[in-house]
C-alpha cells in the first residue's frame, strides 16, 4: 500500500519533522527546555548576547512570537534581559548560567535522536540529503524574501 505521504517530500519533511519533535520533548522537558526555544538557545549560545529583533530574525518568527516566547523563557529562568551597552533604550537577552550548563544535555538529547532518525544511511547518503535539503531551504528563503 502507498504511503499517503510519498508523493509530497514536504509533508515527508513536516511528518520527519514532528516525529522527531515528539521523540526529543520529553528528554527535553526534563532538561527545562522545550523544541520551540531551540533556535533561541543556540543562538544565544553562539553569539552571546542579542537584541529581542535580532532573535526573531534567527528564529525567523514574527517580533510578538519572540517577545511572548523571551517571556516564558526568562519566567522559567533560561534567559535574562540586560541593559544594551550600546542604546540605553533597548535590552539585549542573554542565557542564564544553569542555562547554559544544562545545554550540552540537551545536545546529547538532539545528537541520539539525530543518529536514531539516520540509522542505516550511509555517510554519503547522509551527506546527500544534507545538500538537498540545503538546497530545498535555499528555495524556500528566496521564495519567502
Amino acid at each position: 500500500m502507498k504511503n499517503d505521504l510519498s508523493d509530497n517530500p514536504m509533508r515527508l519533511i513536516g511528518q520527519a519533522y514532528r516525529t522527531f519533535g515528539r521523540l526529543v520533548d520529553s528528554p527535553l522537558r526534563t532538561l527545562g527546555f522545550a523544541m520551540g526555544q531551540l533556535p533561541v538557545l543556540v543562538a544565544l549560545k553562539k553569539n552571546g548576547a542579542l537584541s529581542q529583533a535580532e532573535l526573531a530574525r534567527l528564529a525567523q518568527v514574527e517580533q510578538p512570537s519572540m517577545a511572548q516566547l523571551l517571556n516564558r523563557m526568562e519566567r522559567d529562568g533560561l534567559v535574562q534581559r540586560i541593559p544594551n551597552p550600546n542604546d540605553k533604550r533597548s535590552q539585549l537577552v542573554s542565557l542564564n548560567a544553569d542555562a547554559s550548563q544544562r545545554m550540552p544535555k540537551g545536545k546529547a538529547v538532539m545528537d541520539a535522536a539525530s543518529r536514531q532518525a539516520l540509522e542505516g544511511l550511509t555517510k554519503e547518503e547522509q551527506d546527500q540529503l544534507m545538500a538537498l535539503l540545503l538546497r530545498v531551504n535555499d528555495n524556500l528563503d528566496r521564495a519567502a524574501n
